[in-house]
Formats: C-alpha cells, structure tokens, sequence
C-alpha cells in the first residue's frame, strides 16, 4: 500500500500530513514566548542563584505539582472573577505558574509510565498496565494480574 504524496509547484514532493501532529497550528507563538519569559525570570532563586533552565526535569514530585498548581488556579480563578491574587501577581502570570506545574506533572506521569512499563515487562507482564504515576502502581497491578485465575488482567 502507497502512501499518498503531495507535490508542489515547484516541483517537490513529501507525504501528505494530514494525520500528523500540527505543532505549528497547536501551539501559541504569543502564549510559548511570555511562559518563556515567565520561566526565564524564575530561574533566579531565593539565594540570587541561577538555576538551569531544565532544572525542573531532574525530578519534582507529583504531590509538590498539585499543590503549586492548586494555589496557582485559585489565584487565576480570583483574577478572573475580579478578585486580587494571593500572590498580588497578575492573571498571565498565575496562567504562566499553571502551565509550569502541569507540564513538570504531565513530564513525570509520562516519565513514570515508561519505567514503569519497563518493570512490569521485567515480572513478565503485559505493557499498558501502568495507568498511574504512584510508586506503588507496578506493584499492585502486577499482584491483581496474579490473583487473577485467568491471567485476563481483569
């Protein structure tokens, strides 16, 4: 089976892209730059330190995630509705908070899935059990696949 093709004037030619990911058309340059700069001028710490800009990849726990995040959306909700932010922070700049806290939560669920799948292919189970970030989700699938007399998983 072929794959379409498109052709441009000028000649050239690519596959068509209509199932692939349009990350131009999904994505904000206005919103990606100002979280940018959000993010920029928090990589200054408490100590007048200046922390690496992937810091946040090397590891936060989910728990510390949620709660930031949480804070931050009531902070956005009181802006929205009219109120002051706890913070006296502006709405941009609690929208900027929130995106930081729930891509860093998305990073280590997406992080954890892929060792956990790995651990789970270790003990000899199948992949696409791991549906949950917690520690503790390996293990407790895997003895649900065992008390399970049919191996079904369910």
């Amino acid at each position: 089976m072929t794959n379409p093709v498109r052709k441009f004037f000028t000649g050239a030619t690519r596959d068509v892209d209509t199932n692939k990911a349009d990350f131009e058309g999904f994505l904000s340059p206005l919103v990606l730059r100002r979280y940018g700069e959000y993010m920029n001028r928090h990589r200054v710490q408490s100590d007048g330190s200046l922390r690496d800009s992937d810091n946040w990849q090397r590891g936060i726990p989910l728990d510390a995630y949620m709660k930031s995040g949480f804070r931050h959306f009531m902070d956005w909700w009181s802006g929205h509705r009219g109120h002051k932010t706890s913070t006296g922070e502006s709405v941009e700049e609690e929208l900027c908070a929130l995106i930081f806290n729930a891509s860093g939560y998305l990073h280590e669920l997406l992080k954890s899935n892929k060792r956990g799948e790995e651990c789970l292919r270790q003990e000899g189970l199948p992949a696409g059990y791991v549906l949950a970030a917690h520690p503790m989700a390996a293990e407790a699938l895997r003895d649900e696949f065992q008390r399970d007399d049919q191996g079904t998983g369910v």
